[in-house]
């Protein structure tokens, strides 16, 4: 049997982070890691910014012009939460995915150990079955006010796995909207792509379809399902949550084939774990008609430059002629 006539089980994991708690959302991903691995699945995809936190209705005390104290405080409790890598919390991931045999992809705000941890990245990470850490994407353009809180990645971070499931990779969020980004995966051979996000809107379903057909790769899209009073009651500023509705995310997780039809979900309004069955000869049956880095492609008219370098704000001599 050709690889490409594979039957992949898939689960897509729709749940909340016990909020701004590391070490409670560790261990509460370790659990539905191993449910999902119980029922087969051979691939796990968890939100974005599953640990600690998406700060959905937080300003951290920013204006155009100054910063609150509170505001300060709660920035060092998000900082404080967040995954180093490598950790022991990417161990402790990593145990889990090796527990299930799985490939594991969780969404985590990275504090970056390489330059004083000063950063938080929107982060996402890739984990085998054998429980290593196969790599990181960093969210290349947090959106609206994520910027404020988080740091942007650079083109040496927007890994494609080639594994014995498929090509996985993937982009987070409203990345997702960014064309050339997307091409940039497409090139790699993405198979299974990965869209973790905060966007519960009816809109995010129409670009999980459209992403499938473009792209003729099963598309798997995940969020969390978050209501107010999962906040911590003691957070600095959670007056700031007065005038969010209870249910401050509503999921919508979804799995889609890559002719754009819907395989599982979209999930709304509940916690809950999406399986499919995913026959990789799909992808191949798909590409008849449309290969958009193949033969739909015009490189005579329109060309791509990705800059896949790490980008350093400071270089010195001994680092020179490292690339």
């Amino acid at each position: 049997m050709d690889s490409k006539d594979k039957v992949v089980k898939v689960a897509v994991v729709q749940a909340a982070p016990v909020l701004f708690d590391r070490a409670a959302t560790i261990e509460k991903a370790c659990h539905l890691i191993s449910e999902a691995g119980r029922e087969g699945a051979k691939l796990v995809l968890m939100p974005e910014a599953f640990i600690p936190a998406y700060p959905r209705g937080l300003s951290f005390g920013m204006v155009v012009g100054s910063r609150s104290p509170a505001g300060r405080s709660l920035w060092k409790r998000y900082w404080d939460n967040a995954v180093e890598i490598p950790s022991e919390a990417t161990e402790a991931l990593g145990a889990a995915a090796g527990e299930a045999g799985v490939y594991l992809a969780i969404g985590v705000i990275e504090r970056d150990r390489d330059h004083g941890g000063g950063t938080l990245y929107c982060t996402l990470l890739f984990f085998d079955p054998e429980g290593k850490l196969l790599g990181k994407h960093r969210k290349l353009k947090p959106t609206g006010s994520e910027r404020l809180i988080w740091g942007e990645g650079d083109g040496s971070t927007m890994p494609v796995f080639e594994t014995e499931i498929g090509k996985i990779g993937g982009l987070i969020c409203w990345e997702n909207y960014m064309p050339l980004a997307r091409m940039a995966i497409y090139n790699k051979g993405v198979e299974l792509y990965l869209a973790p996000t905060a966007d519960a809107r009816d809109t995010w379903q129409a670009t999980m379809r459209h992403i499938a057909c473009e792209g003729r790769c099963f598309v798997l899209g995940c969020n969390q399902f978050v209501k107010k009073e999962m906040y911590p009651n003691d957070l600095e500023t959670l007056n700031e949550l007065d005038s969010q509705p209870n249910v401050i995310c509503r999921g919508g997780s979804v799995i889609v084939s890559p002719l754009g039809n819907v395989l599982a979900g979209p999930l709304y309004g509940d916690e809950g774990i999406l399986y499919a069955d995913l026959n990789l000869a799909e992808i191949i049956k798909g590409k008849l008609d449309f290969d958009v880095v193949g033969h739909y492609a015009r490189p005579d008219v329109f060309r791509l430059f990705v800059n896949d370098k790490p980008l350093e704000s400071v270089t010195t001599s001994d680092s020179k002629g490292k690339d």
